[in-house]
């Protein structure tokens, strides 16, 4: 099994496969517009920008569970992304990453990779491990802005932590793409 194997709904509510990427290297990121993170909408575009004409794709997803900080409906989002971040990538329809509602993506991601943090995350550990403190040692995504990368292959490569920024996975991607 691979991401080619999975449908997702993008923005308008329609289904689009995954096997779309088949020969791309992919990072998938849940993605939130009231975040303290989402200033990296930015520095995911650059790396689209400059990867996609090599076969990068980056493909975000929006969430609300994490401190409700995607309460947008999907036509607000994508109105948010290209108005703020000029966003040219795809953003997909509002997903949930953990949990029973977990989309089926979500849940293969975390079981390819499950990663985990500690205190070395700083103040983003401090804050999941007083508001979520049930996600620690687990394999759920533990705030907005982790990142799955994935090979041509489909195959899931490595999970970045929130605190990662697009600029620290620059040069792993590089390296794929050559």
């Amino acid at each position: 099994m691979t991401i080619h194997d999975f449908s997702v709904k993008s923005a308008g509510d329609s289904d689009v496969s995954l096997s779309a990427y088949a020969g791309s290297v992919v990072l998938i990121v849940n993605v939130a517009s009231k975040c303290g993170f989402t200033p990296q909408y930015e520095g995911l575009e650059s790396l689209y920008r400059d990867g996609q004409d090599r076969g990068l794709a980056i493909l975000g997803f929006p969430c609300n569970q994490f401190g409700e900080q995607e309460p947008g409906m999907d036509s607000e989002i994508q109105e948010f992304c290209s108005v703020n971040y000029g966003v040219t990538f795809p953003v997909f329809g509002k997903v949930e990453v953990n949990g029973p509602g977990a989309d089926p993506l979500y849940a293969y991601l975390r079981a390819e990779a499950p990663g985990d943090f500690g205190p070395s995350a700083g103040p983003l550990y401090e804050h999941v491990k007083a508001s979520r403190p049930e996600a620690l040692g687990t394999d759920e995504v533990k705030w907005n802005f982790t990142k799955f990368l994935v090979g041509r292959d489909g195959g899931v490569i490595r999970r970045f932590e929130t605190p990662v920024t697009p600029e620290e996975v620059k040069f792993e991607i590089a390296d794929l793409l050559d």
